[in-house]
């Protein structure tokens, strides 16, 4: 790799690294399929609103189910929402080991002294839990987890980026955001930063590129190798 890698270049400005959690760091539905967790919110919320839970059973999304027990009473919301994030929970204790490639990635951001912070669209509680689990806490400054009770801020909102830069005391477009999902790109460029498209299925770094991500990394390894190559 030369110094006009796209992947070195947008890393090289980054103060600060931001990395989404699934995908990027872990495969959080591994061990326990997001389908089926969707499914035993879908039941949590028909016990109490069968036409909610008619629409929720449509969906193998457990944010969606989330979404529409929202729209139908904030006390259930926060009912299904406490119930997601121990599914999480639970999902990341058998979610196996990092993503192949994450952890040196991480250790690589604070040697080569960035800051270091995890947006998720899933609970802090799930990421801290994880990191906890394999020993990566100490690479990890801020975590900013999905916003109780706020799903509108969730990604493609720049509000978790917005949120992690201002907790690291830096302006957010001097961060790099790795994320393995479109809304990711759509919220870095809302909020003014750098992003790498994680294209851990070939398809997605077309769809990266279309969407103007500064680079694309193909596996974690490589956001590694750029950290340690500047």
């Amino acid at each position: 790799m030369t110094h006009a890698d796209p992947l070195i270049e947008t890393l090289a400005n980054a103060r600060v690294v931001l990395f989404d959690f699934d995908g990027p760091l872990c495969d959080v539905f591994a061990g326990s399929p997001a389908a089926e967790v969707a499914r035993e919110l879908a039941a949590l919320l028909s016990a109490q609103d069968q036409a909610a839970g008619a629409r929720a059973s449509r969906t193998d999304d457990p944010v969606e189910v989330l979404r529409i027990a929202h729209e139908v009473d904030t006390e259930l919301g926060q009912r299904v929402e406490q119930a997601l994030t121990a599914a999480e929970v639970r999902a990341v204790a058998l979610a196996g080991p990092p993503t192949p490639g994450a952890a040196e990635a991480l250790r690589a951001a604070r040697a080569a002294g960035r800051g270091v912070a995890v947006v998720s669209d899933n609970s802090a509680e799930c990421v801290r839990a994880f990191l906890g689990l394999h020993g990566l806490e100490e690479h990890v400054t801020r975590i900013v987890g999905r916003p109780a009770e706020q799903l509108h801020l969730m990604k493609p909102n720049p509000f978790p980026l917005l949120t992690a830069a201002e907790q690291m005391h830096i302006d957010v477009t001097s961060c790099t955001l790795i994320g393995a999902s479109l809304t990711d790109v759509q919220a870095a460029h809302a909020a003014g930063a750098t992003v790498i498209g994680y294209a851990d299925h070939p398809a997605k770094a077309d769809r990266f590129a279309e969407a103007e991500a500064d680079a694309v990394a193909r596996d974690m390894r490589a956001v590694a190798d750029a950290l340690t190559a500047e």
